[in-house]
């Protein structure tokens, strides 16, 4: 048997839901070694659970006016496809709480989940840096920038040379009993918010 995957299935372009580009205000992002991921077995590209570890959190970022992004490429390697994974979001606040986060961000790994604006899809809500991490690699203030009113430019993305083996993974975990839906995905990740 090959070790390499194989095409299954096929698309075409829905005329109910068509696709919708951006994402909502809103980022989920902990620490890489707080939250313990759950696979589906048989597709590793579905995250089916989150456990904290200990008391962990996850963090809840928001925005506005569509002042989030993703972004995930795919690069060629002489040993497969890997994915450089990017999440662009801005921060209205310079205190030093908030600087604290950015040097954290900078030198731990975390991981991020954002919501898709395009929701009839299985990839509603995705999972960024699931095995590598991502880390603050611009965090960028100019004081008379009026459309984040001196707040922070920051970009998420894999640490140099650990690109993800996947692209973003799809997040959809069930109640306690039931399949999951978008509304019970939500309600897991909100039950982890610090």
């Amino acid at each position: 048997m090959s070790i390499y995957n194989k095409i299954n299935a096929g698309f075409s372009l829905g005329t109910a839901g068509p696709v919708t580009s951006g994402i909502e205000d809103v980022v989920y992002i902990f620490n890489q070694d707080d939250i313990t991921l759950t696979y589906d077995v048989a597709n590793p590209l579905i995250v089916t659970g989150l456990t904290a570890v200990s008391a962990a959190k996850v963090y809840k970022f928001e925005g506005t006016n569509n002042s989030f992004n993703t972004t995930s490429k795919l690069a060629k390697t002489q040993v497969g496809p890997r994915y450089t994974e990017e999440i662009d979001f801005n921060i209205a606040g310079l205190s030093v709480d908030v600087k604290a986060q950015l040097m954290a961000m900078g030198y731990g790994r975390v991981k991020a989940i954002t919501v898709n604006n395009y929701k009839d899809s299985d990839s509603a809500i995705e999972l960024f840096g699931a095995v590598n991490g991502l880390i603050v690699t611009e965090a960028e203030r100019n004081a008379a920038d009026e459309t984040l009113d001196g707040g922070y430019k920051i970009k998420l993305t894999n640490p140099d040379k650990l690109k993800e083996p996947y692209p973003p993974r799809a997040v959809s975990i069930a109640p306690q009993s039931g399949t999951a839906t978008y509304a019970s995905t939500i309600a897991a990740l909100e039950a982890l918010v610090a």
